[in-house]
């Protein structure tokens, strides 16, 4: 779902910019000193998911795991996502470097705050809920950053032809987002089990009431 160089428009390319600044100044705020070895390491995951691509037309699909992420690091999934794309873009030549906040924004904004969403689901009493606001969370951002590709690539070029490519794209990665709702429920599922403080991102503890934890044995 990388959007390669010399595609976009240049006022695209910097709103996409200057949102994604805006995320990453809220995620590296957001990231304790005991998050650093956690946000490498999800950094390292989404590199390497996302270098396996199937390509479909003039795009690809490929496996994002944006969702989990959202719900282990809230905001600081901005830095997360930001970090593997830069490098993907460096060694690899996916995406691009004056494409690199559109393509961190369209990634990194459905995936913190569909996380921030569904936190209080995904870490109740209830599995069944918990299990489904998995999925959801998983799935939803894929499918919302798909949109956000084609919305950025339809303000940058002919109507017709980029609506067409858009719709493509959209499409193109409904297979993924079914894929990454189950991988997301299913991760969900082993973590409440072995580490439920995972799914708790220090980002959102002023968000949390005070009291006991929704979750403090595994469930």
């Amino acid at each position: 779902m990388h959007i390669s160089e010399g595609v976009l428009s240049a006022p695209v390319i910097i709103t996409g910019a200057v949102l994604s600044l805006g995320g990453l100044t809220l995620g590296f705020r957001s990231i304790k000193d005991e998050d650093t070895p956690k946000t490498a390491i999800l950094s390292a995951v989404f590199f390497t998911a996302s270098l396996i691509h199937v390509n479909i037309g003039p795009s690809s699909a490929h496996l994002i795991l944006s969702g989990l992420i959202g719900l282990m690091m809230g905001w600081a999934a901005f830095p997360v996502i930001f970090f593997g794309l830069l490098l993907q873009g460096i060694l690899f030549g996916f995406g691009g470097l004056t494409t690199l906040g559109v393509n961190t924004f369209t990634m990194a904004a459905p995936s913190a705050l569909c996380g921030i969403l569904a936190n209080k689901w995904v870490n109740g009493k209830n599995l069944t809920a918990a299990s489904v606001a998995g999925y959801i969370c998983g799935a939803v951002p894929v499918l919302v950053s798909a949109c956000l590709v084609g919305l950025a690539l339809w303000c940058s070029g002919e109507e017709d032809t980029y609506l067409k490519i858009s719709w493509l794209i959209i499409l193109g990665n409904l297979p993924v987002v079914v894929i990454e709702g189950f991988v997301c429920m299913f991760c969900v599922q082993f973590l409440r089990k072995v580490r439920p403080d995972l799914l708790r991102p220090k980002s959102l503890e002023k968000l949390e009431p005070t009291g006991d934890s929704p979750i403090d044995v595994a469930t």
